[in-house]
């Protein structure tokens, strides 16, 4: 018995570290990519792009709130 709780806990301790080395690959892929420049650049532009033609539309007397979906 005692050798099947010292197995659960070795495994479960395993299984944690493993989980660790996958999110800190994970995070030093976003820094990196974050850190280059291109990609904040055109997440950025793609974010203006999207509020310059919400506000044109708004501003050309569209009601708001309908999505622009007139059909029936």
């Amino acid at each position: 018995m005692l050798q099947s709780i010292k197995k659960f806990f070795d495994e479960k301790g395993q299984g944690i570290v493993e989980y660790a080395l996958i999110l800190a690959f994970v995070v030093a892929i976003a820094v990196a990519l974050t850190n280059s420049g291109g990609l904040k650049e055109k997440v950025e532009g793609a974010f203006t792009a999207t509020g310059n033609q919400i506000d044109t539309i708004n501003s050309n007397g569209a009601p708001s709130g309908t999505g622009g979906n007139q059909g029936g």
